[in-house]
């Protein structure tokens, strides 16, 4: 049977430690209530390697933690905190049963961090590559206002929104970049080995060709023949782009055209939108100020020219405007969102309304999507009519010209 060490303190304060045998830890935490003890902590007693079970060490090393690891690991977080599971005790059980090594391994660090005195929130601040500033900021609030398993709760619905959002955007754009990437690998293929085919058999027959034959071949030969300086060129273009928009001057231009783009620039915006209310109603909802609250949205807004206006809307506010007038101002977001703000700070119910303005916006988010991958479909598919059959057209010329000839 298990055996369990426990910290409580009697009716007169006083702590007092011991162990006891039960089948659960419930069973443990049911008999000391009844005795009248307030629970500080409960540990289960195991050997030192059974928390480090085999699994952190088959699991691949450093492997990366995914936003639905985290929503599972908040969700049963808050199950725990809710039913009264002291919370170095939670710590363990999720450190046990975690499927992903590195966050196994996070879980533990946090354990003893709270174990040794370390509010939960603190504990966090050590793994921010995990954990955003945004968990942790409202983690803080909810052990602020005591209601933490609220808030964890809030957290885990807040990261699954988001992350069906990214996906969406992904699969938005996965599909025209890999038709487009076989269009041109097809059309490079034919230009490369299937043209100088042709052209072999133009050359023995020694006849004249067509004005659209001859650009052809031309062209191929120049692939074929530049094959590496080519490649070349493409790949170090390539690298400069992206290191260019690794500056912040080439990431605030980058960022601009992204969402002035007359394709993808209405869907990134609807996405940015969505993100910025979501993200700060939730922060405004577990009671972050709203100055750490523009700060956390404007760090995880992902652009660079939302996240300045962001800034300039904190500076106004701190010098006693609302967070409506300065957004009107920077005119990046569209009106009914602004209208919408005015109204929420007008009532006392920004939170509600930033989050019906997500809503929203996810909603349209969904639209855009469907009809941008209808719309591209098409698109991809004329493009590669056209160019196949060029292609197709200007190697037959020459045959229907000899054709007509013999006739």
């Amino acid at each position: 049977m298990p055996q369990f060490e426990y910290i409580v303190k009697d009716k007169e304060g006083k702590n007092l430690s011991g162990k006891r045998e039960a089948t659960d830890i419930n069973s443990v935490v049911s008999a000391l209530r009844q005795e009248g003890f307030l629970i500080i902590r409960i540990n289960e007693v195991k050997s030192k390697s059974s928390l480090f079970s085999k699994d952190i060490f088959t699991a691949k090393y450093g492997s990366k933690i995914k936003a639905d690891d985290i929503v599972v690991f908040s969700r049963q977080l808050a199950t725990m905190v809710e039913a009264g599971v002291p919370l170095v005790q939670s710590l363990s059980i999720l450190a046990e049963q975690a499927e992903n090594a590195t966050l196994q391994k996070a879980v533990v660090s946090l354990r003893d961090d709270v174990e040794s005195g370390k509010s939960l929130s603190e504990a966090l601040e050590r793994h921010k590559k995990i954990f955003s500033n945004l968990f942790i900021s409202m983690v803080k609030a909810g052990e602020s206002s005591g209601r933490l398993e609220e808030i964890l709760d809030r957290l885990s619905t807040y990261i699954e929104k988001t992350n069906t959002l990214q996906k969406k955007i992904k699969s938005a754009l996965v599909y025209p970049a890999v038709v487009s990437s076989m269009a041109l690998i097809i059309t490079f293929g034919m230009m490369t080995w299937v043209i100088p085919q042709f052209a072999g058999i133009f050359v023995s027959l020694n006849a004249p060709l067509p004005t659209p034959t001859k650009i052809l071949i031309g062209v191929s030969d120049i692939l074929r023949h530049n094959f590496v300086l080519i490649v070349g060129s493409v790949i170090g273009s390539i690298m400069l782009f992206l290191r260019f928009i690794k500056t912040e001057s080439g990431r605030y231009w980058f960022d601009g055209v992204k969402l002035k783009s007359p394709v993808f620039g209405p869907l990134f915006m609807k996405v940015a939108t969505s993100k910025f209310s979501r993200t700060l109603s939730t922060l405004v909802k577990s009671g972050v100020p709203i100055l750490a609250a523009l700060e956390i949205v404007g760090k995880t807004a992902g652009n660079v020219q939302i996240e300045r206006v962001i800034s300039d809307v904190r500076t106004s506010i701190k010098e006693g405007e609302s967070i409506s007038g300065p957004l009107a101002k920077k005119k990046i977001f569209p009106p009914m969102v602004v209208r919408m703000i005015a109204v929420g700070e007008e009532t006392g119910e920004l939170d509600k309304m930033l989050s019906k303005i997500a809503d929203f916006y996810d909603v349209q988010v969904d639209n855009s999507v469907s009809g941008l991958t209808s719309m591209i479909e098409p698109l991809v598919i004329g493009f590669l009519g056209i160019v196949i059959g060029s292609i197709v057209i200007a190697m037959f010329l020459p045959i229907l010209t000899l054709t007509n000839a013999l006739q």
